[in-house]
């Protein structure tokens, strides 16, 4: 499969098959403003030493959980205040998941992406209000679904923006296919099949070593795996990479089990920028 056309620009930045490697990173949740700014700071810098687009992750609502008493987050009102403080104070822009269309206007009015979350890929009326909301969209894939589904996701979601007359800034990522009990399985031919949304892929390195509902109330994840996975995926030829990043993933109040610790993450950052400049280095990827 040949390289793109020409690049999407995405935060001010041209992203691509063809374009330098991206990163989605930051908390699965919003646990308190301290650490969303410490957080944010130190991804800041990793970023500016590393010269790459990085688009600080954090959600204000973890709805779709194992357990109805797991830790959800804030909430939108508190946790739009906190988005809103990292991207004033820090300059980096800033991706939120939304779960319903209500959620939508306010949170497109603080951040600079949206995401819809892998369960609710297929759900049209969420999938067209973000893409129509004139944000960037990161639209994940379902664990249930097929690669190649993405390509009538997609559709929809541009056919919604231009009937909206707003501009279709739209990545899709891959966080692995369910497989048997508790466990996901990362296909990389998917990235590849996802191309023929003419979207920029992402791959989530760490959403794909999750374990859901593995702990019984919560979710167990494999975390040692994560490199393995990422380098395999910037192998394959992606355009961005999704991690989740928490600086004590032991204590972590959300996929603790699968997130990268925060003192590991430029190091590992540097050998798939690595990676990601040899294969993209010739024609064809």
């Amino acid at each position: 499969m040949t390289l793109a056309a020409s690049p999407t620009l995405l935060c001010g930045r041209a992203v691509g098959i063809d374009q330098r490697l991206f990163v989605i990173a930051g908390p699965c949740v919003i646990e308190s403003e301290a650490m969303a700014l410490s957080t944010a700071e130190t991804l800041k810098g990793i970023a500016e030493r590393l010269g790459i687009l990085l688009i600080y992750k954090s959600s204000f609502d973890k709805a779709n959980r194992t357990s109805g008493s797991s830790f959800r987050g804030p909430g939108m009102d508190e946790g739009l205040r906190i988005l809103e403080k990292v991207r004033r104070e820090t300059g980096m822009p800033v991706l939120t998941d939304v779960h319903e269309t209500a959620q939508v206007a306010a949170v497109a009015s603080v951040v600079d992406v949206l995401q819809t979350p892998a369960f609710l890929a297929r759900q049209t009326d969420l999938i067209e209000a973000v893409a129509a909301c004139g944000k960037a969209a990161n639209i994940k894939k379902g664990q249930f679904m097929a690669p190649h589904d993405m390509i009538h996701v997609a559709a929809k979601a541009r056919a919604a923006a231009a009937e909206a007359g707003r501009p279709a800034t739209l990545l899709v990522t891959d966080r692995g296919a369910s497989f048997g009990y508790n466990n996901l399985v990362s296909d990389m031919r998917g990235l590849v099949i996802m191309r023929e949304t003419q979207c920029p892929v992402v791959f989530d390195a760490t959403h794909s070593v999750q374990l859901p509902g593995g702990l019984g109330t919560t979710s167990g994840g494999q975390r040692e795996f994560v490199p393995a996975l990422a380098r395999a995926a910037v192998a394959v030829g992606i355009s961005g990479l999704f991690m989740e990043m928490h600086p004590d993933p032991d204590n972590a109040k959300s996929d603790g089990p699968n997130a990268i610790p925060l003192d590991q993450a430029e190091a590992l950052l540097e050998q798939l920028l690595a990676i990601d400049s040899l294969v993209k280095s010739g024609a064809g990827v």
